[in-house]
């Protein structure tokens, strides 16, 4: 494939993610990708013979990697005294920016397909799933470096995203950072 396929496919794939994370996927339809993304038709069903799944399933590993990247960077831009708790009162700060953007129409980009569809939709159940499990894995090995046992850390680290998570959907339906800023100060606390 062509450099301007790549950039037609991508295009498809970040309107289906802006749009779902927006209005989730039933609220999603194939035309309002096309809109958005400007693609002609043909391209949807060239890039994604499977249709809506296919193109959602890879919007939802994008969006896995994109946070898992986000978190890979704030790791490395730690100094020798930050530790878990400083990553993810970061991570929340730029998630909460992030939402705080896009209006509020912005939260966790796995969140709302996670809920809408993960007791139908096996593939896109899995993607949403996949996603979650990078972003934990991140955290317990930083967990782990800063000498927790692998089973503490992991827990610890499924807790913190639950945190996160949580206080992303209240930030979202309250329209405040104020759940982020206390979901901070509670993952802060459980990392003591």
């Amino acid at each position: 494939m062509g450099a301007k396929g790549e950039e037609t496919r991508a295009r498809l794939v970040r309107a289906t993610r802006d749009l779902m994370e927006a209005q989730g996927y039933s609220g999603t339809g194939l035309n309002q990708v096309l809109t958005e993304s400007g693609a002609p038709r043909g391209s949807l069903y060239f890039h994604f013979p499977g249709g809506k799944d296919e193109l959602v399933g890879e919007a939802l590993t994008e969006a896995g990697r994109e946070i898992g990247t986000l978190i890979a960077t704030l790791t490395a831009a730690m100094t020798g005294t930050d530790g878990a708790a400083a990553l993810v009162g970061r991570l929340m700060t730029a998630l909460g920016d992030r939402m705080e953007q896009s209006g509020y129409t912005k939260g966790c980009p796995l969140a709302i397909v996670a809920l809408e569809v993960s007791a139908s939709n096996e593939p896109l159940r899995r993607a949403c799933a996949d996603g979650y499990a990078g972003w934990q894995q991140s955290l317990a090995e930083l967990l782990v470096d800063e000498g927790y046992d692998p089973a503490r850390a992991d827990a610890s680290a499924g807790a913190v995203l639950a945190l996160v998570e949580g206080s992303l959907l209240l930030a979202r339906v309250q329209r405040s950072r104020t759940p982020l800023d206390q979901g901070a100060r509670a993952a802060a606390a459980l990392l003591a």
